[in-house]
């Protein structure tokens, strides 16, 4: 009996541990696609990673966008924020993962990335949280929602993302 509990035991971990590995994989997908596509300069492809609804929050006035024209208006706004305050090359560089929640239908993550860009020429960074909420579809996950979270930028050179 003994033997039979212990090797139950160790094919639940094992199955625990199988199960958590396949979503974050997943789960990170579309965050990946999005910040690629981001750093690419194609809007396209960054928007087909976010459900039609999605919420917003970000650095950038006016600091929330909701609803189906949100991901189109953030990106115009952080382009036309940037072009007021004379930042360009940006370019966000994801670190580690630092959490991950789903139901199977529903996701959280949270992970570490680094802001990278210029301004007025001058090298800057911003090393900062991402928080996703995503949803499962038909067509996969895709972003429900996001918030950039960090400090000011600083001169000089972008350190790793990490913790």
């Amino acid at each position: 009996m003994r033997v039979l509990m212990l090797g139950l035991a160790g094919s639940l971990a094992l199955g625990s541990m199988a199960l958590a590995a396949t979503p974050r994989a997943e789960l990170t997908a579309p965050i990946t696609t999005f910040i690629d596509a981001f750093d690419k300069g194609d809007s396209k492809t960054a928007a087909a990673t976010h459900m039609a609804d999605v919420t917003i929050i970000d650095e950038a006035p006016p600091y929330i966008w909701r609803g189906p024209t949100a991901f189109a208006s953030w990106a115009h706004d952080l382009s036309a924020d940037d072009a007021k305050t004379g930042v360009a090359g940006e370019k966000v560089t994801l670190g580690d993962v630092l959490r991950t929640e789903t139901d199977g239908r529903h996701a959280y993550v949270v992970m570490a990335v680094v802001y990278s860009f210029t301004d007025h020429g001058k090298p800057m960074h911003e090393p900062a949280r991402m928080t996703f909420a995503l949803r499962k579809g038909a067509d996969g996950w895709k972003i429900a929602g996001w918030t950039w979270t960090g400090p000011r930028a600083s001169a000089g050179e972008a350190p790793a993302a990490k913790h």
